[in-house]
């Protein structure tokens, strides 16, 4: 069929439930199909105040609505403006009078597609009937019906039973309500007598609940005498009743349900005994999904199908008899499709078009077929036939073209199904979009379309654009009228064009391919444990197409569950450049992390696992057991978890309630694979025990603690310790031990015993009981050994044989001094004194060490000027020699010894004068070169600070530098034998040059530090530095130099006259640095050293503290110690400790200048210690 003025029809399935079809452009003319539609049965409740009956069908041109009410035509009484399709609204005050059954038909000129049947309904207001209810009388023992008859309402109703004080009624094997609402007694007992028995009926949708008028029943009793209701202690019981039947009544009930239902079958019996209710199926068990309920008289199946058909029995028994009930039980069906509904068709002019509908249900449905919604029937003798399930169109026309319609029925409901049949002739028309792009990663699959429509049906091609040559291979395939292409490669990139055709004509249309690079997890994330509360990090980095940039994401999963992202401060996850950061870690983090990276094309993801690691969890169940004593247990738990982090031990606390109550302490630790431990206890205590658990993270939560646990009292279990036996007066011996803890008591009245005889001169021990921690031993010999005990004892007895340990009695200060003093001069600073130590006896205590005094008592330079420069050093411990450094050079000494212990010192020895050779003499306080001329350059110099001898003059030497690399090119010396010269003209010296000066002073034991400056001699043409021509050959510049060089001489003398002759030797001097002319700096540095081999090897001195009587204070880079252990001489001289330079490998020069004065030490100990440095008195 041809159609003018539009596109060529082409086929349409209805989208409703009942049809399916290609899906066709409204640009295309097409017959109506419904695609939405109201379903029945529709149940007006009383608020609703309209109700919408919808109908919507889509076609070209647009379709017309019309409906009908049960099969007559019906004109809706309101449309809703809103709405220009078949939809129609009913009000409220109306609803009873459109009661029906409704159908819409939506029509154009191609054809016309109708809904099912919709039914309104429209329930009434659920209420009992008023009537007036006569009491019921029946004898004890007699059966009892309540009829309630519920109204009928909307769906779902529930019925009660109750008084008119809302009070349920009882139910149980002898009363109970059956599914029609009666309340039913297999027989009255004179309980039952009351006058308000109460049927409610619940309707939940509209929120309602009726009540029918009370009821009275009067049960008559059977006491003999006594016939009142009211009796309730009868006697006689009721005679026996054969079971019966209240329902169902007869032998047998039929039961029709529908597939899917809810069977309920009911038997509720009379008699008296109450018979019980069993059930049966006849030739078969009763189905597994069986239920007995309501006391066993109500068997229900849930969603029943046809193997739940068939005969089911139930049979009422007592001791009187038994009497049974037969159920058919026959299951059925709706009509249903048997696969899918019928298809819509397109059929080419001349051909046969078959429509078949294939439905089942029981019964089996009756088909009724219309055409464009009217009756369809078989007309032999045309080429239409109708054969029952099946629409023969022979030799099919255009005129054939129709909306044909298949409704199936039987008496439970029916299905309908548009079929649209279009017969015509047309060339392919290709639905797809021109130039569609389709992208695709690298070895993935892709599908482009090419939907045509077409009939007869066409032919598809594919050909690649650039060739112009079909598609083939192994991995392009024909899928319907695409092309799926499996594996994409690069070059599989381009254009493809489809071509349909048929004897109609054909069509072509062109797909754009793009093959892009997959996505790829490059750096996927880590298994790692993470400690609970830190931050987690897992790292996910991919690789993608640049193209999909904008659809590119990273998205993280925690066991299949995505995580939620969010920029709020209270989340715990970030994402930041791939990596997942998660906040304070707990154990619900732990798991399977996946990382998805993907675009819109494709995603690749990675797994790790997040092992949390927390600290154990408590033990639990602790229990304690004696073993071979009371006070000897054994505890046992059971371990918490351990939160992935092995357990290392168990740390086993008590506490007791009479001397710490409340405070937790330490008793023992168990290794973390041990759940047991053996404890020894104290006695006459009242324990609690707890335990928790340590792993890597730290200690977990302790356990709950046990109850109680009670020792009995005994002895001492051991003896105090840490005696200390000490001599603060010289007849007194003072003891002073640790005291057992409390807990160590094991009962009361705990006292100590002391024990102490003189050693090797007492046999006997004299003995004491006290209860404090020290006694005091008085009017003993002064320093005498003594062996004590201290045993510990309470009310229950002693403890064990206590140790016995060694002391002395007190100290008194040493009474004779060292012999035999012998000095050795090692160097102009430093000598070696000996001496033969003091008899043991003299010492009167434990020897301390010895004293060396010495006393500087004038320079050789001025022997008239007396001196008093007073120094000492203490040296530890027993010996019989020492080192003594920092002498000054070219001096007259004396020299004492005296040895010490801690109350004091002794006497000194008789002195010892001795004098120390001259040294070399410091460095000299400044340079200056002036006067520069072509050949010569005027030295200015001031005589040195300390000479440390007689000054014999001066050595000069003087460099020729390579201004450009500053490489000595020439050097020279000049030996200036002048004591008193302080200035020299040097000559000789090459124009235009750059020289470098060094001045040493000289005394007979050889020369001192240099001090180095530099200047430059004039040119002839230029001068070689502007600031040498222009300043150091003006004269009044020499002037200047001159007067400042006077000034500091004379500085310089003052200072010396005034200076403190215990001062410090200048070091060496740093490397030598160019200076500017004019330019003077003071160079501190240190002297050569060559220590003689004497000195280096006494290892065994010891250089200790050094004091300066007259001035107070420590040498540089000394100590400044304080002995508390010696206040009690009331000795409260400072003095510098030199022990740090004894035995670090300390070295001095030949003058005597001590190296570790400059080059750093080390402390070691502290001044506290016994074998430290003390003070002494000079």
């Amino acid at each position: 069929m041809r159609l003018e003025g539009s596109l060529q029809l082409v086929l349409l399935l209805a989208l409703t439930s009942t049809a399916t079809g290609l899906n066709i452009p409204i640009e295309v003319e097409q017959p109506p199909t419904i695609i939405t539609h109201t379903s029945g049965p529709i149940i007006a409740l009383h608020f609703d105040n309209t109700i919408t009956i919808r109908c919507k069908a889509r076609g070209n041109p647009p379709p017309e609505y019309r409906w009908t009410k049960d099969g007559e035509d019906f004109v809706p009484p309101y449309i809703p403006t809103e709405h220009t399709d078949g939809t129609f609204m009913l009000h409220k005050e109306h609803l009873v009078s459109f009661l029906g059954k409704y159908r819409c038909y939506a029509s154009n000129k191609l054809g016309t597609a109708m809904t099912e049947e919709i039914e309104l309904r429209v329930p009434g207001d659920p209420k009992f009937p008023k009537e007036l209810n006569f009491p019921i009388l029946v004898m004890e023992g007699e059966p009892i019906t309540l009829e309630c008859n519920p109204p009928e309402g909307v769906a779902p109703r529930q019925i009660y039973w109750m008084s008119i004080g809302l009070q349920h009624i009882e139910q149980d094997e002898r009363v109970s309500m059956g599914t029609d609402g009666n309340l039913y007694f297999s027989n009255a007992l004179p309980k039952d007598s009351r006058l308000d028995y109460c049927c409610f009926a619940a309707f939940s949708t509209i929120r309602t609940i009726v009540q029918k008028t009370a009821m009275a029943v009067l049960v008559k009793s059977l006491k003999p005498g006594n016939e009142s209701a009211d009796s309730s202690n009868a006697t006689q019981a009721p005679p026996v009743r054969i079971p019966g039947l209240l329902l169902p009544s007869g032998v047998q009930t039929e039961k029709v349900l529908l597939k899917g239902e809810n069977l309920q079958l009911e038997c509720i019996p009379q008699g008296y005994p109450t018979p019980t209710i069993t059930w049966m199926k006849m030739g078969d068990k009763l189905p597994v999904r069986t239920q007995l309920n309501n006391f066993g008289k109500l068997l229900f199946i849930s969603s029943v199908d046809e193997s739940d058909g068939g005969k089911y029995m139930c049979k009422a028994q007592n001791s009187a008899g038994e009497t049974v009930h037969y159920f058919d039980v026959i299951v059925e069906d709706l009509p249903k499709w048997d696969t899918e509904p019928p298809q819509s068709q397109v059929a080419v002019i001349g051909t046969d078009v078959h429509i078949k509908c294939s439905v089942s249900g029981k019964p089996s449905p009756d088909i009724t077929w219309r055409r464009n919604g009217e009756l369809f029937r078989d007309d032999p003798g045309s080429s239409r036939r109708v054969l029952d399930d099946t629409v023969l169109l022979h030799n099919a026309r255009a005129v054939d073209s129709a909306v044909y319609q298949c409704e199936a029925s039987n008496i439970h409901g029916s299905v309908l199904a548009n079929i649209n049949i279009m017969v015509m002739n047309i060339a392919p028309r290709i639905l797809t979009m021109d130039f569609q792009e389709y992208a695709v990663v690298l070895g993935g699959d892709i599908v482009m379309n090419c939907n045509v429509f077409s009939s007869p049906p066409p032919t598809i091609s594919w050909v690649k654009d650039e060739t112009l040559e079909t598609v083939e291979g192994e991995r392009f395939l024909a899928v319907s009228e695409s092309l799926q292409i499996i594996s994409a490669e690069k070059n599989d990139s381009g254009k493809y064009v489809c071509v349909a055709s048929n004897k109609e004509g054909k069509s072509s249309v062109t797909a754009v391919l793009d093959v892009k690079d997959p996505t790829k997890i490059v750096h996927p994330p880590q298994d790692v444990d993470i400690i609970s509360g830190t931050t987690a990090q897992l790292m996910c980095q991919a690789e993608f197409d640049k193209s999909l940039r904008g659809t590119f994401e990273v998205v993280w999963r925690k066991d299949s569950e995505e995580i939620p992202l969010s920029s709020e401060e209270n989340s715990r996850y970030f994402v930041d450049d791939g990596m997942l950061q998660i906040m304070s870690v707990n154990l619900s983090d732990q798991g399977i992390y996946t990382c998805i990276a993907r675009t819109s094309l494709d995603e690749d993801h990675a797994t790790a696992l997040l092992t949390v690691l927390d600290i154990p969890d408590a033990p639990t169940d602790v229990v304690v057991s004696e073993l071979d004593s009371p006070r000897n247990v054994r505890l046992f738990w059971i371990p918490g978890s351990d939160h992935n982090s092995s357990v290392t031990e168990f740390i086993v606390e008590y506490e007791e309630s009479q001397w710490e109550p409340g405070r937790w302490k330490e008793l023992q630790k168990v290794p973390g694979n041990q759940a047991t431990a053996e404890l020894a206890l104290q006695g006459h205590l009242n324990y609690q025990f707890r335990v928790y658990a340590v792993n890597v993270v730290g200690p977990g939560p302790p356990s709950e603690p046990i109850e109680g646990y009670k020792t009995p009292p005994a002895a001492p279990d051991r003896n105090p310790e840490n005696i200390k036996i000490q001599g603060h007066l010289p007849h007194q011996m003072d003891i002073s031990w640790e005291p057992l803890l409390p807990i160590e008591h094991n009962g009361p009245g705990l006292e100590y015993k002391v024990s102490y005889r003189e050693l090797d001169v007492e046999d006997v021990w004299r003995e004491h009981l006290v209860k404090r921690h020290s006694f005091a031993v008085r009017n003993t010999s002064t320093f005498v050994p003594y062996e004590i005990k201290i045993q510990s004892r309470n009310s229950h007895g002693w403890g064990p044989d206590p140790k016995i340990v060694t002391g002395y009695s007190g100290e008194d200060v040493p009474t004779a001094a060292p012999r035999d003093i012998a000095v050795e001069v090692i160097n102009t600073t430093v000598l070696r004194v000996s001496w033969t130590p003091a008899p043991p006896a003299t010492v009167r205590g434990h020897l301390g060490g010895y004293d060396v005094h010495w006393l500087r008592k004038r320079s050789l330079l001025e022997p008239d000027k007396i001196l008093d420069d007073r120094r000492s050093l203490s040296f530890p411990g027993k010996r019989t020699h020492a080192i003594v450094p920092g002498l000054e050079p070219f001096s007259e000494y004396r020299l004492t010894v005296n040895v010490f212990n801690k109350k004091g010192n002794g006497p000194n020895s008789d002195p010892v004068t001795f004098n120390t050779p001259e040294g070399v003499p410091e460095q000299v306080p400044i340079l200056t070169a002036s006067n520069a001329k072509k050949d010569s350059i005027l030295l200015v110099w001031g005589p040195p600070r300390e000479t440390n001898g007689i000054l014999t003059g001066y050595l000069l030497q003087h460099h020729l530098i390579n201004e450009t690399t500053l490489e000595v090119v020439d050097s020279q010396e000049t030996n200036i034998t002048g004591a008193d010269t302080t200035q020299w003209h040097l000559q000789g010296l090459e124009e235009g040059s750059l020289y470098r000066f060094h001045l040493r002073a000289c005394t007979r034991a050889g020369c001192g530090p240099p001090l180095a400056q530099e200047s430059s001699t004039p040119g002839t043409t230029a001068p070689a530095s502007g600031q040498r021509s222009n300043f150091s050959t003006q004269g009044w510049f020499i002037g200047t130099m001159c007067a400042v060089a006077l000034l500091t001489l004379v500085v310089l003398m003052a200072c010396f006259v005034r200076r403190n002759r215990g001062g410090k030797y200048a070091g060496t001097p740093p490397p030598t640095q160019r200076q500017d002319m004019f330019f003077m700096e003071k160079v501190k540095a240190k002297e050569d050293l060559h220590p003689d081999a004497e000195s280096q090897g006494e290892n065994d001195d010891t250089f200790c503290e050094y004091s300066d009587s007259e001035e107070k204070k420590p040498l540089k880079g000394s100590s400044l110690r304080s002995l508390t252990g010696d206040d009690a001489l009331g000795d409260s001289i400072s003095r510098d400790s030199m022990v740090d330079y004894a035995d670090g490998g300390g070295e001095f020069s030949e003058d005597g200048s001590f190296i570790g004065e400059y080059a750093g030490r080390t402390h070691r100990g502290s001044a506290s210690e016994p074998s430290g440095p003390r003070p002494v008195t000079a």
